[in-house]
C-alpha cells in the first residue's frame, strides 16, 4: 500500500465538506495494512450546523467520536446500504478505521460480516477492549498520538491470517480496478467458481453481495467525475461515462445515481442558483 488513497470517492460535495472540516487520512502500522484501507480523522469547529453526506464504500468502519463536551464513544459501522448523512455542529472530533472490503472478519471471526451490514453497534459489543478504547484514541491533541492509539487497539486484537479473507479482498480489489467486470457471472467465470460460491464468500467476508459491490464502485466513480465537473457549464458526458462504466445506456446510470445519491446527475453538477 503506497500510502492512503487521495481520491474523494463516496463523499458527496467533497469540496464543500473539506472547506468546513479538517479531514485527513493516515496510514496504519505495517502489520495492519493487509486488512485496513486507512485511518480517517476529522476535526471541526463550526459556527453553524452542517450536514455531510457519504455514499458508503463496501467496507466496515470502526468509528470513535466525540461531540462537544459529550463523553467519547465508539461503534462498529457495518456497510451502509443507503446514503449516510451526519449532522455536524459546534466542536467535534472523529477518528475512524476503514477496513478493506473483506478485511474486518479476521478481527471478529465468530460472525459473518453480513451480520453488521446496515447496522451501527457499540464497539464493545463486537471487539474486545472496545469499552476503554475511545478515550485514548480521541483524547490526545497530537494527531500522531491518536494514530498510535488506533494502532495499539487494533494490534491488541491479534488478527489472524485467513485465506478466505485474503481471497475476498483480492476479488473486491479486482472489481474496483477492472471496469470490464460488469456482472457477477463475469467475475465468477474469471475465478472459475459458481456465482453461488461468490455470494457465500461475499456474505461471510465482505457483508454484501458481489452485484452490490460492482454497482457501488461504479456509482463512486460517477460521483467523483461529477464532482470534478462541479460548477462547469457542462458536467461529464453522461452517455459516454455510462458506456465507460459498463451500463447498457445513460438511463440506467442516471437511475442508479439518483437512487443512490438522492438527486439526478444533472442536478448534482448544476452550478448553485440555477
Amino acid at each position: 500500500m503506497a500510502g492512503p488513497r487521495r481520491d474523494t470517492r463516496g463523499i458527496v460535495e467533497a469540496r464543500e465538506l473539506f472547506s468546513r472540516v479538517h479531514f485527513r487520512r493516515r496510514e496504519p502500522a505495517p502489520a495492519l495494512r493487509p486488512y485496513l484501507e486507512h485511518y480517517w480523522l476529522i476535526d471541526w469547529d463550526l459556527p453553524e450546523p452542517y450536514a455531510s453526506h457519504v455514499v458508503p464504500h463496501p467496507s466496515v468502519n470502526v468509528v470513535f467520536q466525540q461531540y462537544g463536551d459529550e463523553r467519547p464513544w465508539g461503534e462498529v459501522a457495518g456497510i451502509g446500504l443507503e446514503l449516510f448523512t451526519q449532522k455536524l455542529e459546534g466542536r467535534g472530533r472523529v477518528c475512524g478505521v476503514q477496513f478493506r472490503p473483506g478485511g474486518f472478519r479476521p478481527f471478529a471471526p465468530e460472525r459473518p460480516v453480513s451480520e453488521w451490514t446496515g447496522r451501527r453497534v457499540p464497539v464493545a459489543d463486537v471487539l474486545a477492549g472496545g469499552t476503554t478504547a475511545a478515550g485514548p484514541v480521541l483524547g490526545p491533541e497530537s494527531e500522531d498520538a491518536r494514530v498510535a492509539a488506533l494502532d495499539s487497539f487494533l494490534l491488541g486484537l491479534d488478527p489472524r491470517a485467513d485465506p478466505q479473507a485474503l481471497r475476498a479482498m483480492e476479488l473486491v480489489e479486482l472489481v474496483r480496478s477492472d471496469r470490464t467486470i460488469r456482472r457477477v457471472a463475469e467475475l465468477a467465470e474469471a475465478e472459475g467458481v459458481s456465482a453461488r460460491s461468490l455470494q457465500r464468500l461475499f456474505a461471510a467476508y465482505v457483508g454484501v453481495g458481489p452485484k452490490w459491490v460492482i454497482l457501488r464502485y461504479r456509482i463512486h466513480e460517477a460521483l467523483e467525475r461529477a464532482e470534478e465537473g462541479d460548477g462547469a457549464e457542462s458536467g461529464p458526458d453522461w452517455a459516454a461515462l455510462a458506456a465507460e462504466l459498463g451500463y447498457s445506456d445513460q438511463a440506467h446510470l442516471v437511475r442508479d445515481f439518483t437512487a443512490t445519491v438522492g438527486v439526478p446527475p444533472t442536478s448534482y453538477t448544476r452550478p448553485a442558483g440555477q
